[in-house]
């Protein structure tokens, strides 16, 4: 953990919600006037598009049939972990891109599914914010965790998470419903052994839970809006959150535990201004003067 150089990270697996989040969290960098160096976490990837392909297709024919982006193998942990070491000392380390769509790849002249070039964050960053699959991840000798001074989890109930994931891969991405619940079905082991122990070693988490019937996320035909949820935000150390603030601010809310709180859907971004503010603004204030 850095004074200096503060990292943030928000972890969550694929169709949890982390780029809303992300978003959340930019609206604050902005409004404080804070230079943040963002990172995804799919440019630590091991392999690009079709180098995966191969790669699954490789583990295939050796029986690996769970060989997927949520395990180590198909990640580079160690330069992540590397990455938040560097930053948290000197406020630099080396990134890169991984290229989506079309949209990101023309400036580029590069094809989709493919890495830029390593490079070095450019000095002068206040922080660094990394948005990803393995923000707490801890694999053998690697703890990317240790290096990070806010851990957020996102982490909706598992229907929801699938329902999210199916409606975004059929209609942004194309894939078939075969191809879809193939994936789930792939990644489910590295998800229970890599994924869920992540949230254990957040400061904050955020799990959405509709109020509507989810029971088979594979036929639902619409995302539960927020409004058709409530959002369970879990502190692993309440005695600093001042609580009856959270309540009065946040209409309909009321505490399940002494260390969570529930908020309507609706209010999930508020909540997430509410909380994340001050602690920014902590990280921020704890940097030596000559560095602000």
């Amino acid at each position: 953990m850095s004074v200096k150089h503060p990292v943030v990270a928000i972890t969550g697996s694929s169709g949890a919600g982390t780029t809303s989040v992300t978003r959340t969290f930019q609206e604050i960098f902005r409004r404080e006037g804070i230079n943040a160096a963002i990172v995804e976490g799919d440019s630590f990837h091991r392999y690009d598009r079709n180098e995966m392909k191969l790669a699954m297709a490789e583990a295939e024919q050796q029986r690996n049939l769970t060989f997927s982006h949520f395990g180590p193998e198909a990640n580079l942990l160690s330069e992540l972990e590397t990455l938040f070491r560097d930053y948290g000392e000197s406020g630099v380390g080396a990134v890169r891109r991984y290229l989506h769509d079309d949209d990101e790849a023309k400036p580029f002249g590069q094809p989709t599914g493919t890495f830029t070039p390593w490079e070095e964050l450019a000095p002068g960053s206040d922080l660094l914010f990394y948005e990803g699959l393995h923000g707490a991840a801890v694999c053998e000798d690697i703890d990317v965790s240790r290096y990070a001074d806010l851990l957020v989890g996102v982490v909706p109930i598992i229907n929801l998470e699938w329902i999210q994931k199916v409606h975004r891969d059929r209609t942004e991405r194309g894939y078939s419903d075969e191809a879809i619940l193939d994936t789930i079905l792939r990644r489910m082991p590295d998800y229970v052994k890599h994924i869920c122990p992540q949230f254990s070693r957040t400061y904050v988490n955020f799990q959405r839970v509709p109020t509507v019937d989810t029971s088979n996320p594979f036929t639902a035909r619409t995302i539960p809006t927020a409004d058709e949820s409530f959002v369970v935000i879990r502190f692993a150390d309440p005695k600093v959150i001042d609580f009856p603030y959270l309540l009065s601010m946040l209409h309909d809310s009321f505490m399940s535990r002494p260390n969570s709180i529930v908020v309507p859907g609706g209010k999930m971004a508020l909540a997430m201004q509410l909380i994340f503010t001050p602690l920014i603004l902590r990280l921020m204030d704890k940097r030596p003067k000559r560095l602000r």
